[in-house]
């Protein structure tokens, strides 16, 4: 998931674990987080996907790089477009799509559902005390706001979240610490 710049190192621990890559799932399309699926692809394989509202984004991967000083990687090509309530089977284990747009407008979260519990990969939609930068190409504070009450919260206090930044978190308790999920706040 998210391959940013680090497909040698993912492909390393994926072959020294006996895995084998199916899917290539992204949460959005900046480049610290789609960087190296064009490179894991090619090495490792998969179907790449990606929610059809970040395709500009990918599109515009160079530009992105320009921006900010970084070397252009090869675009990924995306074999599959998520969509909400979509669920990707991975071995025995599914792997639910929530569109959850601000961050970008085609950011996603996805819910596994293993061993009796619910592990959130939340790219930049939210962090441990936080959550994503709306001030970006495509970013909407409203949005942003409406994903993370309408979807995210919905789920249960103990779903364990992996943030695309810094420390994990849960629902529960970024629903009760966290400052910009407070009941009114508006960004």
């Amino acid at each position: 998931m998210d391959p940013g710049d680090d497909a040698p190192e993912l492909a390393a621990a994926l072959a020294a674990a006996g895995l084998t890559v199916t899917h290539i799932v992204h949460t959005h399309a900046h480049v610290d987080h789609i960087g190296g699926s064009a490179e894991l692809q090619r090495s490792c394989g998969g179907k790449a996907w990606l929610h059809q509202g970040d395709e500009w984004l990918r599109d515009n991967l160079a530009l992105q790089c320009r921006m900010i000083g970084l070397p252009v990687p090869a675009a990924v090509r995306i074999d599959g477009w998520l969509t909400e309530g979509q669920r990707l089977e991975l071995g025995s284990h599914r792997l639910d799509v929530l569109h959850t747009p601000g961050h970008t407008p085609g950011s996603c979260s996805f819910v596994l559902e293993a061993d009796g519990r619910q592990l959130v990969f939340a790219g930049d939609t939210l962090f441990a005390g936080g959550i994503g930068r709306t001030d970006l190409w495509g970013g909407d504070g409203d949005q942003i706001l409406a994903s993370l009450r309408g979807k995210l919260l919905a789920l249960d206090d103990d779903a364990e979240v992996i943030c695309g930044h810094g420390p994990g978190t849960t629902i529960g308790r970024e629903r009760r610490d966290n400052p910009f999920l407070a009941p009114g706040f508006r960004l």
